[in-house]
């Protein structure tokens, strides 16, 4: 059965998922890019923007199962951009050029509405404005079958971590201390929602944890 997956999604060590004040210049809030280390530097990640060489090891068999099995994604509006309110204009097309490394459909959370934006490289990207719901029922039709993977923002995770529609999350746990940024599980209780934790794996750069709900899926 098809799942919605959380996949190489990092948190710092006072469990923070992003650093405060997203900008043009800080996509992932002040101190984000930290996080993200462990996985800038492996083969996977390196191929999805169309780069040679990386790493090879635990953190690289993480990241390339974050990207197996995927037929959709779903992101935030912020994951898109730094825009806010109403879209100004049709200018912005995401932070990642003419050809994001997606290669699938996605599906943006917003409440503003907007024409899908067709890229290079088999990615489209459609505004979404009726709430997580709808996006996830688009992300699974548009699927065909494989799997949808839920990008983020923290804000995002949250609120489908509530609604108990996350079938697996894997967390990476990078040495880092931000200090300031967004909490991903205050407020919410894992256990009361379903979910249960492996064992930890030790990477090169990050540990790495797989959560998984139990029973079916809320909705």
């Amino acid at each position: 059965m098809p799942q919605l997956r959380v996949a190489a999604f990092s948190i710092s060590l006072d469990g923070l998922g992003a650093g405060p004040r997203q900008s043009l210049e800080h996509p992932l809030g002040v101190g984000g890019m930290e996080l993200h280390r462990w996985a800038f530097a492996t083969r996977s990640f390196r191929r999805m923007h169309g780069k040679d060489g990386g790493s090879t090891g635990v953190d690289e068999d993480f990241a390339a199962r974050s990207f197996a099995n995927v037929g959709a994604w779903i992101l935030g509006r912020n994951m898109f951009g730094p825009i806010r309110g109403p879209w100004p204009d049709a200018q912005w097309r995401g932070w990642w050029g003419e050809s994001p490394p997606y290669h699938v459909p996605v599906f943006v959370l917003t409440h503003h509405p907007r024409e899908p934006i067709e890229m290079q490289g088999g990615t489209t990207f459609h505004f979404v404005t009726g709430g997580v719901d709808e996006a996830l029922n688009h992300a699974f039709d548009a699927a065909g079958g494989k799997d949808v993977r839920l990008g983020g923002g923290v804000a995002v995770v949250r609120q489908y971590l509530a609604a108990r529609l996350i079938d697996e999350i894997h967390l990476a746990l990078s040495p880092v201390l931000l200090g300031q940024g967004e909490p991903l599980f205050a407020g919410l209780d894992l256990p009361a929602l379903g979910y249960r934790c492996s064992a930890p794996t030790a990477g090169e750069q990050a540990t790495h944890f797989l959560l998984h709900r139990d029973g079916g899926r809320a909705g």
